[in-house]
């Protein structure tokens, strides 16, 4: 079975994006086993100088660091990624679990995105599409998208 991580920055404190994320890692419980790991979100001023959003965004790399699994492929998703369909998203999972990468960490940054450096070393970039969602609605897309890739290999009814 396939070990999927989410490691992402910031908490879901909307009831509603808490109750949508419970649901498709309950839905996920039969294809793999997945892991969510909430990192808190570096404190910015208003108008944060392009130094403090530096500093933010390395001290949260610094963190996913801590956080990442041992081996298989690490998937940064960023707005410069490349976008996939689903399909495609399904035929890569796949790809890395035959190539022995039985391990996916997806790494979501918080509201400034994610350290430079730590989307340079990522197996992937990855990205949702070109417009801007808030990272929290993002975990929700990005759940969605694993169950349904898992589901487009089992060749079932709910991709259609």
């Amino acid at each position: 079975m396939q070990k999927v991580s989410v490691i992402c920055v910031g908490k879901l404190k909307e009831k509603f994006y808490a109750e949508a994320a419970a649901e498709y890692a309950k839905r996920l419980q039969r294809h793999c086993r997945l892991d969510i790991i909430e990192l808190p979100e570096s404190r910015l001023s208003d108008s944060p100088s392009p130094a403090e959003l530096q500093k933010a965004l390395a001290c949260e790399a610094a963190a996913i660091r801590e956080k990442l699994p041992k081996g298989g492929a690490v998937i940064a998703l960023c707005i410069e990624g490349k976008t996939c369909s689903s399909e495609e998203l399904s035929r890569r999972m796949a790809d890395f679990a035959v190539a022995g990468k039985t391990q996916l960490t997806f790494l979501i940054g918080g509201s400034v995105g994610l350290d430079e450096e730590l989307k340079r070393q990522a197996d992937w970039r990855l990205s949702m599409s070109p417009m801007t969602f808030p990272h929290h609605m993002a975990r929700i897309m990005l759940l969605e998208q694993i169950y349904r890739a898992y589901q487009i290999e089992q060749g079932t009814k709910y991709h259609k």
